[in-house]
């Protein structure tokens, strides 16, 4: 083993330490790290905190008051890392990936997690809340007038605006003068010296905290004046027109023993059966007001079993794929055609010509499907009149959807047209050439080198444009609104995708069933994530043979 060198111009190295370098300075790497922060970056990181701190102190009064510990817990936690993170100055790269992985927790899992969790549950119309509430709806909707019930004379007034606030009662006891305040949360009494009663009517005129609302203003809300229902420990107080309101008893009330509802007129029993979330009689009958449940794989079996549900879902299926691979295909096959078109050496004005056909890709897309909608209109369309046709495009379930496609090819060539001229312009001339040389027909040299060389560029814009399409909503409710529907089932149409068909089983008007739309979703999750995880692999493997 040879000495270690020593001597002018040689440096013994020593384990954990960089040799010194001549002219310039030693600096170790906690200087490095530690470099001066200016006054412009001091006051940003100053306001960021303060904001920081801001937003944590808003999300926990909330937790607190509704009892989330463990919410809380990972508020607190977060909030701390965060301060701990940048009010020192190390952990660097930690400073710039935190923010994005944070938003990406809150905007991308926590809403996937959310909807994963609906989907094992019967939340909807009906099942949104405890079983304690649903008890209290069921007994105060049941409230009947009777003789001896108490009267107030009554005010309508809200905190809000008067045309969209939530609804309060004030009332007026005309025997015992005493004055109250009444909404869906209770009858609480109010202060006699915050108010102001009418001597003639004996309503209350005004009140701190309240805006009243007059005659007319109480007339353009009767519909939520009437539905209004003012749970009371006797049975609850509802309105009898605009002036007048009644302390009723409810017809209807919750027996803990057996753990149903009795009516009182009728002596029927609704007994409470926690699978389901309802209250349900010994002949079937149920509630219409339940609760929320985890019903476990019940909506999974559901789309995948029952007649109902699963034979629009398949149905929409098979459609949803053609029309994702129909308008992903059409508009590839156009833009492509028109760019090699306007790639030739042979071409003029490809500048002039480029600018027009890039107009549709300018416009606003919802703005487009609304014209085109009124395009195909059988009486007035442009298209029937222009051609001399007497078509119901919207009246067949395959017209519909050529119609749909139609102006999915329309909307979506120019960018294809973008993305291919890109392409093209990076393909050397040389290799095409070659196959000329090689008396290779256009065609063939078309086949065997641009095309492959087109698929390798564009296949991840392929497989974008492909999931993009087959959530394409707008596509959809912007024209035909999902129809024509069958007379039997209005909740499913011939040009329905997956997504409009979610939509509509959430938010129709035959009610709202949350927790089967995110099952569908979670479907739909599945099979856009496996269509592209089963593309890029085949994309890798073109790449790696044409590299």
């Amino acid at each position: 083993m040879s000495a270690p060198l020593s001597g002018p111009g040689s440096a013994t190295r020593t384990p954990g330490r960089e040799p010194a370098r001549p002219g310039l300075p030693r600096t170790s790497r906690t200087a490095r790290n530690h470099a001066p922060i200016t006054a412009t970056g001091l006051v940003v990181k100053v306001v960021l905190l303060g904001l920081v701190a801001g937003i944590a102190l808003w999300a926990a009064f909330p937790l607190i008051e509704a009892g989330h510990w463990i919410g809380l817990g990972v508020l607190v936690a977060t909030t701390a890392a965060l301060f701990y993170l940048y009010l020192g100055r190390r952990h660097i790269p930690a400073k710039y990936l935190v923010p994005g992985t944070l938003f990406l927790i809150a905007f991308q899992v926590l809403p996937v997690l959310l909807t994963a969790s609906t989907a094992f549950t019967n939340f909807g119309d009906g099942h949104r809340g405890s079983k304690d509430d649903a008890v209290v709806a069921i007994q105060t909707s049941s409230v009947k007038q009777v003789p001896g019930s108490t009267e107030y004379a009554l005010t309508i007034a809200t905190k809000g605006d008067p045309a969209t606030g939530p609804l309060t009662f004030l009332l007026s006891d005309p025997k015992t003068k005493e004055v109250f305040a009444g909404d869906a949360g209770g009858l609480r009494q109010l202060d006699a010296g915050a108010v102001t009663v009418s001597s003639l009517s004996g309503k209350i005129t005004a009140a701190d905290g309240y805006t009243v609302l007059n005659i007319g203003q109480a007339s353009s809300r009767s519909d939520a004046v009437t539905a209004l229902i003012v749970p009371t420990d006797d049975g609850a107080i509802r309105s009898n027109g605009l002036t007048r309101a009644y302390e009723g008893k409810a017809a209807r009330a919750y027996d803990a023993g057996c753990d149903c509802i009795r009516d009182s007129e009728s002596g029927k029993t609704w007994t409470a059966d926690e699978k389901v979330g309802s209250f349900v009689a010994a002949d079937g009958e149920r509630l219409s007001q339940g609760w929320k449940v985890n019903v476990g794989l019940k909506n999974v079996g559901a789309v995948l079993t029952d007649p109902n549900i699963s034979g629009p879902f398949f149905g929409t299926l098979a459609w949803n794929f053609a029309f994702a691979i129909g308008s992903t295909g059409f508009t590839f096959l156009l833009g492509m055609a028109i760019a090699l078109a306007l790639h030739s050496p042979r071409m003029r004005g490809t500048n002039f010509y480029r600018m027009l056909l890039i107009l549709p890709y300018a416009m606003p897309s919802f703005a487009m499907l609304l014209v085109w909608r009124d395009m195909f209109n059988t009486d007035f369309g442009l298209l029937n009149n222009l051609f001399g046709l007497d078509v119901d495009w919207f009246g067949g379930a395959w017209s519909a959807r050529v119609a749909v496609l139609l102006v999915q090819l329309w909307l979506g060539y120019p960018y294809m047209f973008l993305v291919a001229t890109g392409a093209l312009q990076a393909i050397p001339r040389e290799l095409t050439e070659a196959t000329s040389v090689d008396g290779a027909s256009p065609w063939q040299s078309f086949k065997a080198v641009t095309l492959p060389l087109l698929l390798v560029a564009l296949s991840p814009l392929l497989i974008a444009s492909f999931a993009y399409n087959f959530n394409n909503v707008n596509a959809i409710l912007f024209t035909t609104e999902g129809g024509p529907f069958a007379p039997d089932n209005p909740r499913n149409g011939a040009t329905d995708l997956l997504i409009t068909y979610t939509y509509r089983l959430a938010f129709g008007a035959q009610g709202a069933e949350y927790g089967l739309a995110a099952t569908v979703s979670i479907f739909i999750f599945a099979i856009v994530a496996t269509v592209s995880a089963i593309s890029f692999r085949r994309t890798r493997k073109q790449e790696e043979v044409y590299s």
